[in-house]
């Protein structure tokens, strides 16, 4: 019982510090990445749900493009409630 540990204080230990912005989402997206890398299913499942998601986002764009939503066919009330 000779050895004893030390733990650090509250002060010393940074809490709560993360990258803001751009510096975020690329902090994001590289821990996506390594994390694609080293886990086969996570990297066939980014090979299959990204072109998926693509494709989709690709077809909403175009549709919204060619028939847009008119402004008589926005209900404010989705709920119906009066």
């Amino acid at each position: 019982m000779g050895m004893r540990l030390r733990m650090e204080t509250p002060s010393q230990v940074p809490v709560g510090r993360s990258p803001k912005g751009s510096a975020g989402l690329i902090f994001a997206v590289i821990i996506v990445v390594v994390a694609a890398v080293m886990s086969s299913a996570a990297r066939w499942f980014l090979i299959i749900s990204i072109p998926i998601g693509l494709l989709a986002a690709v077809i909403l764009r175009l549709w919204n493009k060619y028939r847009p939503v008119k402004p008589e066919d926005v209900d404010n009330r989705p709920l119906k409630l009066d």
